[in-house]
């Protein structure tokens, strides 16, 4: 399986590329960012490339996956609708139709959020945004399109969050991980549990299109037995 990733300097992202790397049936893992990861590994290419709105720079490069893990993502916090509509809808919109073109039978999938508002017409900026890029995906005839709704999601195996916040938040609740697990199941998961059930999907296809905590951490369960 080749897998290309955007967003792999991000919390999300990280934690997707390790599980890539880790998993023997991922032959090949492609990561596009606009600043480096610093990380390296005989399966692993890298291009930093600054704008994700027109890729036809590094289309050549592009073709030949199977499946396109897309974490990229910012807070809404101090963004106006239009910079967080650039960033969440406009570039992830770029970025899939490149690789429909490129690669017509590969699987996408998008991390969105919980609460992200499907109708698209809500009174929450980055719940309509979410909502609407959700559905502009869902309508693009890749082999299989995927939505992550994560809600709390605990960063393992050394992942950090580049969010000053988060930074300070996270190691405080390490030492809660199997208690939040244990007494809210359905609402925390974690970035290695994310990036074994994306590749779950992207070897055999999604349950239904939008996946909350609870599935993914079901399906990062069953994916240890098919991959």
């Amino acid at each position: 399986m080749n897998v290309i990733l955007f967003g792999a300097t991000g919390m999300v992202g990280q934690g997707v590329l390790l599980e890539c790397l880790r998993e023997p049936a991922v032959e090949r893992v492609l990561v596009v960012v606009r600043s480096g990861t610093g990380r390296t590994h005989a399966k692993l290419r890298e291009i930093v490339h600054g704008d994700l709105l027109d890729l036809s720079a590094i289309e050549s490069r592009l073709a030949g996956f199977d499946a396109c893990f897309f974490c990229l993502g910012v807070s809404s916090v101090g963004m106006g609708e239009e910079a967080y509509r650039r960033v969440t809808f406009d570039i992830t919109l770029a970025v899939a139709q490149t690789l429909l073109r490129l690669n017509p039978g590969m699987a996408f999938i998008f991390v969105s959020g919980s609460g992200a508002d499907s109708s698209g017409s809500g009174p929450v900026m980055w719940k309509r945004i979410k909502g609407l890029t959700e559905n502009a995906l869902l309508r693009l005839p890749f082999k299989t399109v995927a939505i992550f709704r994560p809600g709390l999601i605990l960063p393992q195996h050394g992942v950090t969050s580049r969010t000053r916040l988060y930074r300070l938040i996270y190691p405080l609740l390490q030492p809660f991980g199997p208690l939040l697990h244990a007494a809210f199941p359905r609402s925390v998961t974690t970035t290695a549990r994310i990036g074994r059930a994306m590749l779950g999907i992207a070897r055999n296809g999604s349950p239904k299109a939008i996946l909350t905590n609870s599935d993914i951490n079901i399906l990062s369960q069953d994916a240890k037995g098919v991959l």
